[in-house]
């Protein structure tokens, strides 16, 4: 498979000069590691903060280092970008991603959609199942473990965010751990998605945070003993953390500045694969996620095209800083750039 020397790449300029669309070699594996030639690639709101950015994508694997067995030349594959550099950035045409940490994609997934899953599928697995230590997860038992699915049956469980991406990988995965009731706070347009996913209660994501307990308790009475504020802001990291019976755990996408108190307590898992923390636990959590896409059991994010390939991350960039994005990822073509 013929591979050019040079690629097109969305780039920063100088602090506070915006992006331009530039050239640069495109980088060659090593031996553990695989060149996926990208056909569809994310955005999150990490993306504005980085030089060479982009963590999801998805796209045909090209190169395969001399260590790979995972998968060979023409699969096609989806992976999260470990940020440690431009080479494995996704808002190229060509990143480097690690053999043993992309999934195949199957047939009835297309590329925009794969490039929709991996931050959100990572994130809300760390957080979840991961084991308890620093940047770590909840530790609860996996559905992708013989005892794991529908484990957690007759226990409730609260999302706040949940049209977010890391909300609709969240409520899928407590779906099959079994989780009942599945809570979720959210906009009122996007109920019945939600509860397409799994969402078996919604609560209007404008009902002020002071009556969230109240609701909750309304909804059920078993003790809520998780929840997991996908929106990471120091409101709703407190509303959640209050609804929890003694002993719960609050798992939050953002640094937390709480106040903890009756033995509940909270994780801030590290969304990122390649952590040597979680690169065991990731391996496993990947080995899932194929069989179901396929088969349906997870769904990836709605997704909306950008047109213009790479040069059209910027304009989307600011529109999801201005809250203009809800219930969909935004994806591009890195192909298509001009």
């Amino acid at each position: 498979m013929s591979i050019p020397l040079q690629q097109k790449a969305l780039l920063s300029q100088a602090f506070g000069r915006g992006w331009k669309v530039g050239t640069k070699p495109v980088p060659r594996p090593e031996a553990n590691q695989v060149l996926v030639r990208i056909e569809a690639a994310g955005l999150n709101p990490v993306d504005w903060q980085m030089h060479t950015s982009g963590f999801d994508g998805a796209g045909v694997v090209v190169q395969v280092g001399d260590k790979v067995d995972e998968v060979e030349v023409g699969d096609r594959v989806l992976f999260e970008s470990d940020g440690s550099g431009p080479h494995t950035a996704t808002f190229q045409q060509y990143a480097i991603a690690y053999g043993d940490l992309v999934a195949k994609i199957p047939e009835n997934i297309s590329f925009d959609q794969a490039a929709s899953v991996p931050v959100a599928y990572a994130t809300a697995g760390i957080g979840l199942y991961a084991p308890r230590q620093y940047q770590g997860g909840a530790g609860l038992t996996p559905p992708w473990e013989a005892d794991g699915r529908g484990k957690y049956a007759k226990q409730p469980i609260l999302i706040m965010g949940g049209s977010s991406g890391m909300g609709q990988a969240a409520i899928q995965f407590a779906r099959l751990s079994g989780f009942d009731p599945i809570i979720v706070t959210v906009s009122p347009r996007n109920n019945d998605y939600v509860k397409s996913l799994g969402a078996t209660h919604t609560i209007d994501r404008s009902e002020p945070l002071s009556a969230l307990s109240a609701t909750v308790s309304s909804i059920t009475k078993e003790p809520l003993k998780i929840a997991f504020d996908t929106l990471g802001q120091s409101d709703t990291q407190n509303a959640a953390y209050t609804a929890l019976a003694p002993g719960g755990t609050l798992i939050t996408s953002a640094s937390s500045y709480i106040w903890k108190s009756q033995g509940k307590e909270v994780v801030e898992p590290y969304g990122i694969l390649h952590a040597p923390s979680h690169r065991a636990f990731g391996v496993g959590l990947l080995k899932s996620v194929t069989a179901w896409l396929e088969s349906g059991e997870y769904k990836p994010n709605r997704v909306e095209y950008i047109p213009g390939g790479l040069a059209g991350i910027p304009n989307a960039l600011d529109r999801m800083r201005r809250g203009q994005v809800s219930a969909s990822r935004l994806i591009v073509r890195p192909p298509e750039t001009v």
